[in-house]
């Protein structure tokens, strides 16, 4: 990938996430932009439609280099290699791709998916997410994975001897998960893991199969305050074992904190391409601007077709969502958020008498002069916090 001079590149980065929506099944607790085709896909021509809406949005914003980039999905380990590497030389020829930028790829660990690692590291990937989610067979079926454990472990260990940074990713609070499973299971991961973890809450998500089972008592999560203890012993485990948290969800080892996420939760800018992407643009005005696509595959790869984009809504974002967005995102944050910079992109200030109440109840810390961070506690009722800060 031919690299350019980095030229008005924001300070906390800019970003490519390239969505493929595909997967060769839908697990019945997701709700993200994905979809089944028994029929094929013609990989080629929807990777052309990728590299044909990227020039759209490079041409908007001019003079950036990417400083990362995230393949997420849908199921972007179904993506032939060559695919990714197109999509990447487009990226290095329109923007510029940094040399130290990184490429994550998110994957789900089936034989035949891992056996692309080597075709994407030679692309360009540098960064694998793996979407082990259990370590135990009754849940994987439970969760509607297409892998088994030992899969998934070989898989992910192929990984580890194939990239430089790896993401090992695993879903608790699952239905009738004990304390003392969730923390063995934790441990078997902790032991496996290269430096990075996601470790996800299981939550019900409206119009998903796992919501219609909720709904009729067929589907019982742990209460709340389970729930508590399980993400209490996730934090207890995760900083023995010296990969604490650095978001609500995300662990790592120093230095090893996904650079593409740590944009998103520093309100950073980035383009969004594929059927149901979502950008975060600056105009030349500094105008912060939202722009999605179309979420039909077909929809959208037709109007790319057409007109050379699949944009189907854009809009400027106020001040006002603008300081809600940045305290969502960067409160999730163990480094908490710069008031500067909300009050920069708000045009004012957080009312302080609020900040002190939620200081006085343990849900807020100030732990430098101007910077403000949600505590544990507050991190697990984080919308409570942003409905009392947000302007």
């Amino acid at each position: 990938m031919e690299k350019k001079a980095e030229l008005d590149t924001p300070r906390v980065g800019f970003g490519l996430y390239v969505h493929w929506p595909f997967c060769l099944a839908k697990c019945p607790y997701c709700d993200f932009n994905s979809h089944v085709r028994h029929g094929g896909i013609d990989s080629g021509a929807f990777g052309q439609a990728l590299v044909r809406e990227l020039k759209q949005f490079a041409q908007r914003t001019k003079g950036r280099t990417v400083t990362s980039v995230f393949f997420g999905g849908g199921t972007p380990s179904l993506m032939p290699p060559d695919t990714v590497g197109d999509v990447l030389d487009a990226a290095a020829d329109y923007w510029g791709i940094a040399s130290n930028a990184e490429v994550t790829l998110e994957a789900n660990p089936t034989s035949a998916e891992a056996s692309h690692f080597r075709g994407y590291r030679i692309a360009g990937v540098n960064r694998v997410s793996v979407g082990v989610q259990a370590l135990n067979e009754a849940d994987l079926k439970m969760l509607g994975r297409q892998h088994s454990v030992a899969e998934a472990l070989k898989a992910f260990r192929a990984a580890v001897q194939t990239f430089p940074q790896t993401s090992f990713d695993l879903i608790y609070a699952r239905p009738h998960q004990s304390l003392a499973a969730w923390r063995a299971e934790l441990q078997q991961a902790l032991s496996e893991q290269q430096g990075h973890m996601s470790l996800y809450q299981l939550t019900i998500e409206p119009g998903t199969p796992f919501a219609g089972l909720h709904a009729r008592g067929k589907l019982i999560l742990p209460d709340d305050d389970a729930a508590a203890d399980l993400y209490n012993v996730t934090q207890e485990l995760t900083v023995a074992a010296g990969v604490p948290a650095y978001e609500v969800s995300n662990h790592a080892w120093p230095g090893r904190q996904s650079r593409h996420n740590m944009l998103y939760w520093r309100y950073g800018e980035y383009a969004g391409i594929g059927p149901g992407a979502h950008s975060r643009l600056i105009d030349v005005t500094g105008q912060r601007v939202g722009v999605s696509t179309l979420r039909d595959p077909q929809d959208w790869q037709s109007q790319v077709v057409a007109v050379g984009h699949g944009i189907c809504e854009e809009v400027a974002i106020s001040a006002t969502d603008a300081a809600r967005e940045r305290l969502l995102m960067g409160l999730r944050l163990v480094e908490g958020i710069e008031l500067a910079d909300l009050e920069f992109g708000a045009g004012t200030s957080i009312d302080t008498d609020k900040l002190d109440h939620l200081i006085d109840h343990g849900l807020v810390v100030a732990p430098a002069p101007g910077r403000v961070a949600a505590t544990p506690a507050g991190r697990m009722v984080l919308d409570a916090v942003i409905d009392v800060l947000a302007v």
